[in-house]
């Protein structure tokens, strides 16, 4: 409901934005501006850029070989996302890679990570060279780490973040990073500034890195950018979603120069060079402040500090030639990692038990709280982990078979919970129960039970439709094997 509502307050926001603007156009600037540097000081500060002469040659040839394999062997992939209840496919291809048992969610879609080389997991890689591409990158996500703490401590001292206490848990975590100094004995002010260590290593801690690829020259349309008609746009104006509050987001860039002109040979009288690569920024639902929009070239990297990904939207502008970013971000997991629903399984199956002689099958508790939070435990593995996973298919099979295991023991306890739920309907046609408790357990069981009816026709409509499945099963994405499952789970509830 909540997400709904928001994007409801989007659309209005949106909606008045362009009747105000009518015809006209926002302005917006590029480095040939006189006041593009102003610009930025003033309102996009916390916009930190890199050129790429800064970043090691070194790394940028592992980054830019890995890039390259990944394309080689197809590993980025078009995902399917709903926007206003309706399905797209994203012009971005993307492959996620990160901590082992990461997800990340967006637009309705779950990613699941490719693991990354990572102590006490045993991750067998499909090749030798996608065990290098998994290296490559969290090399670079080290790289880009240490970045951002540079980056924050420079704000600090050019007292860029107003926050007295973002200040304040900066400064002592930069300090405590460049100086590894020991800390305060005073008892309270080590607390404090424990507390603002961990705080501010969440923020700027990588675990994972979305990769991105597009030959915009491949497209049969781009969408134009609306406000100040900046041009073909590769992602339209967003905030990153499902972070960690005011954690950075570290892109690096590169874009093929050299296979398409990398520059437009006419001269540019006004706004951006289309031939070139650009991340576009804005102040979010405002039409006072010029946009903002940066040329990327090979090797370049921008991050986004504290709180700019909720104060300003972002855009990526499409040049000429094929681009690949890796976009690394530190992902809220509270309820997006292996652990989290695993634990979410065991707590469901604590109301499940066997009778040692007779090996049946009971439930412990007929309680309306115990019966209601295991139903929406069982929706949540089913429509949040088990459909999304299966959804996008064999795509990780080209990168490793790492998933396959806690997919499978996910399915088990779904299996588990689903005999549950036979359970329960099995004790309502008893008439042991009082009827009070009994009408109240009822009425709450199917909430549950009719949101999962709804959402297994909405994805059954989604899964079987032809054009779609189609599609899938062509680019080998969609498990045939896998429609079983989603056959099987629709009859439910009939």
């Amino acid at each position: 409901m909540k997400r709904r509502a928001g994007e409801r307050e989007k659309r209005m926001k949106k909606k008045k934005l362009l009747e105000e603007l009518g015809k006209d156009r926002l302005p917006y600037m590029t480095p040939v501006d006189a006041d593009f540097h102003q610009l930025w000081k003033s309102r996009y500060s916390k916009l930190i850029f890199r050129k790429s002469d800064t970043v090691p040659e070194e790394l940028h040839q592992m980054v830019q070989e890995a890039f390259l394999t990944l394309r080689e062997h197809d590993c980025f992939f078009q995902d399917l996302v709903r926007i206003k209840g309706k399905d797209f496919v994203t012009p971005v291809s993307r492959i996620l890679i990160g901590n082992p048992g990461y997800t990340y969610k967006y637009l309705n879609t779950r990613l699941f990570t490719v693991p990354w080389p990572t102590v006490g997991y045993d991750i067998k890689y499909c090749s030798p060279q996608i065990h290098d591409v998994c290296k490559a990158l969290i090399r670079l996500n080290d790289y880009l780490h240490i970045e951002a703490v540079k980056a924050l401590q420079n704000l600090v001292e050019t007292k860029e973040i107003n926050d007295t206490t973002v200040i304040d848990g900066e400064q002592n975590f930069a300090t405590s990073l460049a100086e590894k100094e020991s800390i305060s004995k005073d008892e309270s002010s080590c607390c404090v500034q424990a507390d603002n260590y961990i705080s501010l290593k969440n923020r700027t801690s990588y675990n994972m890195t979305l990769l991105n690829y597009m030959d915009p020259l491949q497209m049969l349309y781009l969408k134009q950018e609306p406000y100040f008609g900046m041009g073909d746009m590769a992602v339209s104006w967003h905030h990153d979603e499902n972070l960690v509050e005011r954690s950075t987001v570290a892109v690096y860039s590169y874009s093929c120069e050299g296979s398409a002109m990398a520059e437009s040979d006419e001269e540019i009288l006004k706004g951006r060079d289309p031939a070139v690569w650009h991340v576009g920024l804005k102040v979010a639902w405002d039409i006072e402040t010029p946009g903002l929009a940066m040329p990327l070239h090979q090797g370049d990297c921008y991050l986004m500090l504290d709180d700019l990904n909720m104060t300003h939207q972002h855009c990526v502008l499409a040049g000429f030639s094929p681009r690949f970013s890796s976009t690394h971000r530190v992902a809220d997991c509270s309820r997006g990692t292996l652990e989290y629903i695993f634990g979410q399984c065991e707590l469901a199956l604590q109301n499940l038990q066997t009778d040692l002689d007779s090996m049946a099958l009971s439930l412990k508790s007929l309680e309306t709280a115990v019966i209601k939070q295991v139903e929406e435990i069982h929706n949540e593995v089913e429509f949040e982990w088990l459909r999304q996973f299966w959804f996008q298919g064999k795509r990780y099979l080209k990168c490793t078979d790492w998933w396959l295991k806690p997919i499978a023991k996910l399915e088990e306890f779904w299996r588990k919970m689903e005999i549950m739920t036979s359970l329960v309907l099995s004790e309502f046609r008893k008439e042991e129960q009082i009827e009070e408790q009994r009408a109240k357990t009822i009425r709450c069981f199917l909430l549950v039970l009719t949101e999962r009816q709804r959402l297994r026709k909405e994805w059954t409509a989604s899964d079987l439709s032809e054009n779609l499945i189609h599609m899938m099963c062509i680019n080998r994405l969609l498990p045939y094997t896998s429609l079983y499952f989603i056959k099987a789970s629709a009859r439910c509830l009939e």
